[in-house]
């Protein structure tokens, strides 16, 4: 069992930037698969990011490509996300997420992964 805790997240300006952390607790951080998903106001949790186990395979959802970076740090059990040109559009709290996965690729729907984190909130000002 793994416990996530999520940091980072605040308020800030379009066009912006903020990282997230997400701290897991444990031995074998290394053989999680890690992800990021949000919930924006009103809506449903989606997906945002993942990373495989080495952190040599990363997916993005397609709003945030180019703009948002996953990586993990696995002598130290951290995940990140780094979130730069933000828009107001990516205001929701923002959930770390992982799971021992199958083959150690990243999966990118919520049923795939087991253990999530409290959530941090980000807002992102017009």
């Amino acid at each position: 069992q793994v416990q996530l805790v999520e940091s980072g997240g605040g308020l800030v300006q379009a066009g912006g930037s903020l990282r997230l952390s997400c701290a897991a607790s444990g031995r074998t951080f290394s053989r999680y698969v890690m992800g990021w998903f949000r919930q924006p106001p009103g809506k449903q949790r989606e997906f945002v990011a993942a990373i495989s186990r080495s952190g040599g395979t990363t997916v993005y959802a397609d709003s945030v490509k180019g703009r948002f970076t996953i990586s993990r740090d696995n002598s130290k059990n951290l995940v990140h996300l780094q979130m730069n040109s933000l828009k107001p559009e990516d205001t929701a709290v923002y959930y770390c997420a992982a799971d021992w996965g199958l083959d150690g690729s990243p999966g990118t729907i919520e049923s795939f992964y087991k253990y999530w984190g409290q959530g941090t909130q980000v807002t992102v000002s017009s």
